[in-house]
Protein backbone atom coordinates (compact mmCIF):
# COMPACT_ATOMS: atom_id res chain seq x y z
CA UNK A 1 0.00 0.00 0.00
CA UNK A 2 1.51 3.39 -1.07
CA UNK A 3 1.76 6.22 1.40
CA UNK A 4 -1.14 8.39 -0.20
CA UNK A 5 -3.69 4.89 0.69
CA UNK A 6 -2.87 4.13 4.43
CA UNK A 7 -4.78 4.95 6.46
CA UNK A 8 -3.95 5.29 10.57
CA UNK A 9 -5.30 4.67 13.48
CA UNK A 10 -5.60 7.76 15.89
CA UNK A 11 -6.24 6.08 19.76
CA UNK A 12 -7.16 8.80 22.36
CA UNK A 13 -6.40 8.25 25.89
CA UNK A 14 -8.54 10.31 27.71
CA UNK A 15 -7.59 10.28 31.44
CA UNK A 16 -5.82 7.32 32.26
CA UNK A 17 -4.60 6.32 35.90
CA UNK A 18 -1.12 8.08 36.14
CA UNK A 19 -2.21 12.06 35.95
CA UNK A 20 -3.45 13.73 39.04
CA UNK A 21 -5.77 16.26 38.59
CA UNK A 22 -3.12 18.57 39.43
CA UNK A 23 -1.23 18.50 37.23
CA UNK A 24 -3.82 20.10 34.92
CA UNK A 25 -6.69 21.59 34.99
CA UNK A 26 -7.58 19.88 31.84
CA UNK A 27 -7.68 16.77 33.04
CA UNK A 28 -11.53 15.13 32.33
CA UNK A 29 -12.51 13.80 35.88
CA UNK A 30 -16.34 13.05 35.85
CA UNK A 31 -18.24 10.73 33.74
CA UNK A 32 -19.74 13.83 31.72
CA UNK A 33 -16.57 15.15 31.13
CA UNK A 34 -14.71 11.64 29.69
CA UNK A 35 -18.09 10.89 27.61
CA UNK A 36 -17.39 15.08 26.38
CA UNK A 37 -13.87 13.98 26.00
CA UNK A 38 -14.55 11.33 23.82
CA UNK A 39 -16.94 12.54 21.89
CA UNK A 40 -14.55 15.49 20.60
CA UNK A 41 -11.52 13.28 20.05
CA UNK A 42 -13.93 11.12 17.80
CA UNK A 43 -15.08 14.63 15.85
CA UNK A 44 -11.53 15.39 15.92
CA UNK A 45 -10.17 11.75 14.00
CA UNK A 46 -9.58 9.52 16.69
CA UNK A 47 -10.89 6.23 15.60
CA UNK A 48 -10.17 4.58 19.06
CA UNK A 49 -10.74 5.96 22.69
CA UNK A 50 -8.94 4.43 25.69
CA UNK A 51 -10.79 4.90 28.41
CA UNK A 52 -10.19 4.85 32.80
CA UNK A 53 -12.41 6.01 34.83
CA UNK A 54 -12.21 8.18 38.14
CA UNK A 55 -13.91 9.10 41.41
CA UNK A 56 -16.23 12.26 40.14
CA UNK A 57 -15.50 13.99 43.47
CA UNK A 58 -11.25 13.60 44.15
CA UNK A 59 -10.16 12.45 40.83
CA UNK A 60 -8.72 9.22 42.23
CA UNK A 61 -8.55 6.03 39.83
CA UNK A 62 -10.96 3.82 40.78
CA UNK A 63 -12.19 0.54 38.91
CA UNK A 64 -16.15 1.06 39.17
CA UNK A 65 -18.12 -0.84 36.82
CA UNK A 66 -21.26 1.31 37.40
CA UNK A 67 -19.36 4.22 36.07
CA UNK A 68 -17.46 2.33 32.95
CA UNK A 69 -20.75 1.38 32.32
CA UNK A 70 -22.55 5.04 32.37
CA UNK A 71 -19.31 6.42 30.33
CA UNK A 72 -19.38 3.69 27.87
CA UNK A 73 -23.16 3.70 27.06
CA UNK A 74 -23.12 7.37 26.97
CA UNK A 75 -19.89 7.63 24.19
CA UNK A 76 -22.01 4.84 22.17
CA UNK A 77 -25.11 6.67 22.27
CA UNK A 78 -23.88 9.97 20.49
CA UNK A 79 -21.14 8.41 17.89
CA UNK A 80 -19.02 5.24 16.80
CA UNK A 81 -15.61 5.63 18.54
CA UNK A 82 -14.42 2.15 19.09
CA UNK A 83 -13.78 1.93 22.84
CA UNK A 84 -10.77 0.10 24.54
CA UNK A 85 -11.26 -0.27 28.32
CA UNK A 86 -8.22 -0.47 30.71
CA UNK A 87 -7.57 -3.41 32.05
CA UNK A 88 -4.44 -1.75 33.83
CA UNK A 89 -6.43 0.06 36.35
CA UNK A 90 -4.46 1.71 38.75
CA UNK A 91 -1.77 0.91 41.35
CA UNK A 92 -3.22 -0.92 43.99
CA UNK A 93 -6.12 -2.61 41.88
CA UNK A 94 -6.46 -6.39 42.26
CA UNK A 95 -6.09 -8.41 39.10
CA UNK A 96 -10.38 -9.18 39.70
CA UNK A 97 -10.80 -5.37 39.91
CA UNK A 98 -8.95 -4.69 36.66
CA UNK A 99 -10.40 -7.18 34.52
CA UNK A 100 -14.18 -6.72 35.91
CA UNK A 101 -14.48 -4.24 33.07
CA UNK A 102 -14.40 -7.02 30.15
CA UNK A 103 -16.82 -8.94 31.70
CA UNK A 104 -19.02 -6.11 32.69
CA UNK A 105 -18.85 -4.69 29.15
CA UNK A 106 -17.38 -6.77 26.28
CA UNK A 107 -15.63 -4.07 24.53
CA UNK A 108 -14.43 -4.50 21.28
CA UNK A 109 -11.18 -3.70 22.89
CA UNK A 110 -9.17 -3.64 26.21
CA UNK A 111 -5.39 -3.20 27.16
CA UNK A 112 -4.10 -6.58 28.05
CA UNK A 113 -0.61 -5.88 29.68
CA UNK A 114 2.60 -8.27 28.85
CA UNK A 115 4.71 -8.26 31.93
CA UNK A 116 5.42 -7.29 35.15
CA UNK A 117 7.40 -4.14 36.15
CA UNK A 118 8.07 -1.19 38.48
CA UNK A 119 5.67 1.50 37.34
CA UNK A 120 7.06 4.28 39.36
CA UNK A 121 5.63 7.67 39.19
CA UNK A 122 7.61 9.02 42.62
CA UNK A 123 9.76 11.62 41.05
CA UNK A 124 6.93 13.50 39.56
CA UNK A 125 5.91 14.53 43.87
CA UNK A 126 8.30 17.17 44.26
CA UNK A 127 7.09 19.04 41.10
CA UNK A 128 4.42 20.34 43.11
CA UNK A 129 3.85 22.52 45.96
CA UNK A 130 0.63 22.22 47.02
CA UNK A 131 -1.99 19.20 45.76
CA UNK A 132 -5.75 19.86 45.22
CA UNK A 133 -6.62 16.48 47.27
CA UNK A 134 -5.24 14.84 50.03
CA UNK A 135 -5.07 11.29 48.01
CA UNK A 136 -2.24 12.64 45.29
CA UNK A 137 0.79 13.16 46.84
CA UNK A 138 1.29 9.70 48.57
CA UNK A 139 -0.67 8.37 45.65
CA UNK A 140 2.81 9.63 43.47
CA UNK A 141 5.50 8.57 46.47
CA UNK A 142 3.80 5.34 46.91
CA UNK A 143 5.32 4.03 43.54
CA UNK A 144 8.67 3.90 45.20
CA UNK A 145 7.06 0.56 46.31
CA UNK A 146 4.07 -0.24 43.70
CA UNK A 147 5.10 -3.54 41.20
CA UNK A 148 2.77 -3.74 38.56
CA UNK A 149 2.30 -7.48 38.63
CA UNK A 150 1.14 -8.91 35.40
CA UNK A 151 2.42 -12.54 36.36
CA UNK A 152 2.31 -15.14 33.57
CA UNK A 153 -1.14 -16.93 35.40
CA UNK A 154 -2.42 -13.52 35.50
CA UNK A 155 -1.79 -13.29 31.37
CA UNK A 156 -3.17 -15.92 30.60
CA UNK A 157 -6.52 -15.39 32.98
CA UNK A 158 -6.58 -11.49 31.23
CA UNK A 159 -6.44 -12.93 28.20
CA UNK A 160 -8.49 -16.33 27.93
CA UNK A 161 -11.33 -13.75 29.42
CA UNK A 162 -11.12 -10.93 26.65
CA UNK A 163 -11.18 -14.15 24.42
CA UNK A 164 -14.03 -15.43 25.88
CA UNK A 165 -15.92 -12.20 25.35
CA UNK A 166 -14.48 -11.69 21.87
CA UNK A 167 -12.57 -8.90 22.82
CA UNK A 168 -9.23 -8.09 21.18
CA UNK A 169 -6.45 -7.76 23.57
CA UNK A 170 -4.36 -4.81 22.99
CA UNK A 171 -1.11 -6.28 24.45
CA UNK A 172 0.64 -3.05 26.56
CA UNK A 173 4.67 -3.77 25.75
CA UNK A 174 7.01 -1.71 28.14
CA UNK A 175 9.55 -3.52 27.89
CA UNK A 176 11.86 -5.89 25.16
CA UNK A 177 10.73 -8.91 27.59
CA UNK A 178 7.60 -8.54 27.21
CA UNK A 179 7.79 -9.40 23.73
CA UNK A 180 9.06 -12.50 24.49
CA UNK A 181 5.90 -12.96 26.90
CA UNK A 182 3.48 -12.47 24.14
CA UNK A 183 5.54 -14.88 21.91
CA UNK A 184 5.11 -17.58 24.33
CA UNK A 185 1.25 -16.60 25.04
CA UNK A 186 0.97 -17.34 21.17
CA UNK A 187 3.17 -20.52 20.81
CA UNK A 188 1.15 -22.29 23.81
CA UNK A 189 -1.65 -21.82 21.78
CA UNK A 190 -3.24 -19.30 24.59
CA UNK A 191 -3.26 -16.33 22.62
CA UNK A 192 -4.67 -16.21 19.29
CA UNK A 193 -4.41 -14.09 15.48
CA UNK A 194 -4.95 -11.46 14.97
CA UNK A 195 -2.03 -9.64 17.28
CA UNK A 196 -2.34 -6.00 17.68
CA UNK A 197 0.32 -4.69 20.45
CA UNK A 198 1.05 -0.94 21.44
CA UNK A 199 4.73 -0.36 22.26
CA UNK A 200 4.89 2.17 25.33
CA UNK A 201 7.67 3.99 26.26
CA UNK A 202 8.92 6.33 28.29
CA UNK A 203 7.66 4.88 32.06
CA UNK A 204 10.10 5.05 34.40
CA UNK A 205 10.49 1.03 35.07
CA UNK A 206 10.03 0.63 31.62
CA UNK A 207 12.45 0.93 27.89
CA UNK A 208 12.89 5.12 27.85
CA UNK A 209 11.41 6.35 24.71
CA UNK A 210 13.72 6.68 21.90
CA UNK A 211 13.41 5.91 18.11
CA UNK A 212 16.21 3.27 18.63
CA UNK A 213 14.46 1.18 21.03
CA UNK A 214 11.14 1.68 18.99
CA UNK A 215 12.93 0.12 16.46
CA UNK A 216 14.93 -2.35 17.97
CA UNK A 217 11.17 -3.25 19.84
CA UNK A 218 9.20 -3.45 16.42
CA UNK A 219 12.11 -5.35 14.87
CA UNK A 220 12.36 -8.00 17.92
CA UNK A 221 8.26 -8.75 17.63
CA UNK A 222 8.42 -9.20 13.78
CA UNK A 223 11.20 -11.65 14.56
CA UNK A 224 9.05 -13.78 17.41
CA UNK A 225 5.48 -13.26 16.34
CA UNK A 226 5.57 -12.79 12.36
CA UNK A 227 2.37 -10.88 11.22
CA UNK A 228 0.74 -8.16 13.81
CA UNK A 229 -0.65 -4.86 13.72
CA UNK A 230 0.92 -2.19 15.96
CA UNK A 231 0.79 1.02 17.58
CA UNK A 232 2.99 3.52 19.90
CA UNK A 233 2.17 5.55 22.98
CA UNK A 234 4.83 7.42 24.23
CA UNK A 235 5.05 9.45 27.65
CA UNK A 236 5.38 13.05 28.23
CA UNK A 237 7.46 15.18 25.95
CA UNK A 238 7.69 12.59 24.19
CA UNK A 239 4.27 11.60 22.53
CA UNK A 240 4.65 13.62 19.42
CA UNK A 241 8.00 12.57 18.30
CA UNK A 242 8.11 9.13 19.29
CA UNK A 243 4.50 8.96 16.85
CA UNK A 244 6.18 10.70 14.13
CA UNK A 245 8.58 7.87 14.01
CA UNK A 246 6.00 5.22 14.42
CA UNK A 247 3.97 6.78 11.36
CA UNK A 248 7.27 6.74 9.73
CA UNK A 249 7.54 2.45 10.84
CA UNK A 250 4.31 2.25 9.15
CA UNK A 251 2.71 1.80 12.85
CA UNK A 252 -0.61 3.62 14.10
CA UNK A 253 -0.63 6.28 17.04
CA UNK A 254 -1.89 6.70 20.09
CA UNK A 255 -2.13 10.42 22.14
CA UNK A 256 -4.24 11.84 24.99
CA UNK A 257 -4.13 13.34 28.44
CA UNK A 258 -2.87 9.75 29.82
CA UNK A 259 0.39 10.17 28.21
CA UNK A 260 1.06 13.63 28.56
CA UNK A 261 -1.07 16.95 29.35
CA UNK A 262 0.59 18.98 27.20
CA UNK A 263 0.16 19.94 23.67
CA UNK A 264 3.55 21.82 23.16
CA UNK A 265 6.24 22.86 25.15
CA UNK A 266 4.97 24.22 28.30
CA UNK A 267 1.48 24.39 26.78
CA UNK A 268 -1.68 22.56 28.32
CA UNK A 269 -3.37 20.70 26.10
CA UNK A 270 -7.11 21.88 26.93
CA UNK A 271 -8.47 18.82 25.42
CA UNK A 272 -7.50 15.43 24.11
CA UNK A 273 -9.13 16.86 21.11
CA UNK A 274 -6.30 19.36 20.68
CA UNK A 275 -3.56 16.10 20.74
CA UNK A 276 -5.72 14.85 18.49
CA UNK A 277 -6.64 17.27 15.90
CA UNK A 278 -2.40 18.16 15.61
CA UNK A 279 -2.20 15.02 14.89
CA UNK A 280 -3.76 14.95 12.24
CA UNK A 281 -2.89 17.92 10.47
CA UNK A 282 0.89 16.17 10.98
CA UNK A 283 -0.57 12.99 9.05
CA UNK A 284 -2.16 14.90 6.54
CA UNK A 285 1.25 16.66 5.51
CA UNK A 286 2.55 13.32 5.48
CA UNK A 287 -0.36 12.23 3.06
CA UNK A 288 -1.60 10.17 5.47
CA UNK A 289 -5.20 10.01 6.12
CA UNK A 290 -6.97 9.53 9.75
CA UNK A 291 -8.46 5.92 9.90
CA UNK A 292 -12.01 6.23 10.92
CA UNK A 293 -13.71 3.75 13.79
CA UNK A 294 -15.19 1.22 11.13
CA UNK A 295 -11.70 1.34 9.27
CA UNK A 296 -9.94 0.62 12.46
CA UNK A 297 -12.71 -2.23 13.03
CA UNK A 298 -11.46 -3.80 9.88
CA UNK A 299 -7.78 -3.15 10.12
CA UNK A 300 -7.84 -5.04 13.83
CA UNK A 301 -10.66 -7.64 13.26
CA UNK A 302 -13.08 -6.56 15.83
CA UNK A 303 -16.23 -7.62 16.31
CA UNK A 304 -18.02 -4.10 15.92
CA UNK A 305 -19.95 -2.07 18.68
CA UNK A 306 -23.36 -4.23 17.80
CA UNK A 307 -21.39 -6.99 19.97
CA UNK A 308 -20.38 -5.15 22.78
CA UNK A 309 -22.79 -5.43 26.44
CA UNK A 310 -23.29 -1.55 26.55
Amino acid sequence: MSANQRKVIITAAITGGIHIPTMSPYLPITPDQIVEECVRAHEAGAAVCHIHVRDPETGQPVPRLDLFHEVASRVKARCDVVLCTTTGGAPGQTPPERLGVVNELSPELASCNMGSMNFALFPLAERYKEYKHDWERPFLEGTTEHIFANTFGGMKYFIETMQEQETRPELEIYDIGMINNAAYMVNAGILQRPIYIQFVLGILGGVPATVENLVMMHGQARQLLGDFQWSVAAAGRFQFPIALAALAMGGNVRVGLEDSVYIGKGEFAKSNADQVAKMVRIMRELSIEPATADDARQILGLKGSGAVKF
